[in-house]
């Protein structure tokens, strides 16, 4: 980008402060932007980085500062104010209505009506699909919303953020859920944005994304502004630093555990198929075999649509059981779950990709999020009366155990930042003291301070006897914390590979089907 000596600023907020509570989300917080210019904000989750973009995009309209547009003071009471200004955001949390069609939701507020005022859903559909189309997802603009699957969900997201005018587009975790591919298609879109003068606010903990696209560096940390600094003078392990007030250190792949052979697995699937269920866009499951044993990490990769979800749902009852056939043994008792309080009961818990949907009660607590599982059972509960000492106890272990940033157990969930949710509802399955812990994409959105957390922990468990699968889109994620890794592609298992064997090359090969000896079937 280049600028001229003195430009004025597209966007300028200065000393932004906002407090929720007593406690300052933001603090004496100024940031600006420009023309033509893609501008990261960094920061752990939790560090205001969602706060001041809410307040930017008119979700939050209580704050002390200021806001200048173009060298124009501007005070949005509400987000249409804001998108009428040519401001809009693509949410990390999914902000879509799950019962409306695709083109319904992109057009949202802004429908396109006809005479009498009656919706033009013809026109809609065509205007949606154009969208689809130039963000090369291969989407059904008629399709339902809820049918659609996380990834082709955020991408419905970004569709609405681009349909219509806007100057300034809020990007929060834009790729958490996307493919390779995926990302690769929207990159070419910001690139096409910026070429147009758009100036393009990217919020991303994934420091090769940051140092692809920006061209000015912003860090918060605890509410606070720590630099702002052109990107070509900031670099990966710098932003880091600033980020968490601290060198990490570095996520070393874990040691293979030793393996009995004559150990009896926590897990063992045989001929695992499950036909795809019509009209969902959900892929089937076919010929599936795997085995975990106790106190071993297994990492499973594959594209968007591999079936990796599918596969763990199945495990956890959350699936229609009696579409598939196979055998599965959970501590060497074969049979099936039904509903996913079975899977609980016997030993296996399960964090969910779909945090929002899926994840969060939304209406309660941190603590009550982490405990609502096991209000029956003791110690939370005795002859069915629940021990409130009992249970406030549990809960403040988990919160202290996960590092979870919230100012009291009371706090209700929402009101914490995404990985902060993310670390609650982990919460929430450890304290069913699992015997086989699923994981489905557990540091989307995370920040890398969490996740190196996380992968600590998932290590540490993993050595008290814990047996995890776990799926991610992030390669390095999947060689520091598994031992071995499976491949999918297609709904079936197209290699496997100890942690040594592993390379991002052996891995796309068969994510994509394609390997030395040919095509895998």
């Amino acid at each position: 980008m280049n600028m001229p000596s003195n430009p004025m600023p597209r966007l300028k907020m200065t000393r932004i402060t906002k407090r929720f509570g007593g406690v300052h989300a933001l603090e004496d917080v100024s940031f600006e932007t420009y023309s033509g210019q893609v501008h990261a904000l960094c920061g752990e989750n939790g560090a205001g980085k969602s706060t001041l973009m809410k307040i930017l995009a008119g979700v939050i309209t209580d704050y002390e500062g200021s806001i200048e547009l173009n060298g124009q003071e501007s005070r949005f009471k509400a987000t249409i104010d804001a998108e009428e200004s040519g401001i809009r955001i693509i949410h990390q949390e999914l902000n879509l209505v799950p019962d409306l069609s695709v083109a319904a939701n992109i057009f949202l507020g802004e429908e396109i009506t006809g005479r009498f005022g009656i919706l033009n859903n013809r026109a809609m559909t065509e205007r949606a699909g154009e969208v689809l189309d130039k963000l090369g997802a291969t989407i059904d603009p008629r399709a339902r919303v809820r049918d659609l699957r996380i990834g082709d969900q955020q991408m419905v997201e970004i569709a609405k953020a681009i349909a219509f005018r806007a100057d300034i587009v809020i990007m929060d975790e834009p790729t958490s859920a996307l493919s390779d591919a995926e990302v690769a298609r929207l990159f070419r879109v910001i690139g096409d944005l910026k070429s147009q003068n758009h100036s393009i606010i990217y919020i991303s903990h994934k420091m090769n994304e940051v140092f692809r696209l920006a061209d000015q560096v912003t860090v918060l940390r605890d509410g606070r502004l720590v630099t702002s600094v052109p990107a070509s003078e900031a670099s990966p392990s710098k932003v880091v630093h600033w980020m968490v007030g601290r060198a990490l250190a570095a996520d070393k792949p874990r040691e293979r555990p030793e393996i009995s052979i004559n150990q009896t697995p926590v897990l063992e699937i045989h001929d695992l198929n499950v036909p795809r269920e019509s009209g969902s866009g959900r892929p089937s499951l076919s010929d599936i075999h795997l085995k975990i044993q106790k106190g071993e990490i297994v990492g499973v990769a594959g594209l968007l649509g591999a079936g990796r979800t599918e596969l763990l749902e199945t495990i956890f009852g959350a699936g229609d059981s009696s579409s598939w056939t196979g055998q599965m043994t959970i501590n060497g008792i074969s049979g099936r779950f039904h509903r996913p309080d079975q899977a609980i009961e016997a030993g296996v818990a399960m964090v969910t990709e779909d945090r929002k949907n899926l994840g969060l009660f939304t209406e309660m607590s941190v603590g009550e999020n982490i405990t609502i599982t096991q209000l029956e059972k003791a110690p939370l509960s005795r002859a069915g009366i629940i021990s409130h000492s009992n249970e406030a106890k549990a809960a403040e272990n988990e919160i202290e155990k996960l590092r979870i940033k919230t100012n009291s157990r009371k706090s209700m969930i929402l009101s914490l930042s995404g990985g902060n949710q993310q670390k609650a509802i982990l919460g929430r399955s450890l304290l069913t003291n699992p015997k086989l812990l699923l994981l489905d994409e557990p540091t989307r959105g995370i920040d890398v301070g969490a996740k190196a957390e996380i992968h600590a922990l998932l290590r540490e468990l993993a050595d008290q006897g814990l047996a995890v699968l776990v799926t991610s889109s992030e390669l390095p994620e999947l060689f520091a914390v598994s031992d071995r890794i499976l491949v999918m592609c297609e709904g079936r298992i197209t290699d496997e590979m100890t942690r040594s064997e592993a390379t991002e090359e052996r891995i796309m090969a068969a994510a994509t089907a394609f390997a030395d000896k040919g095509m895998l079937v």
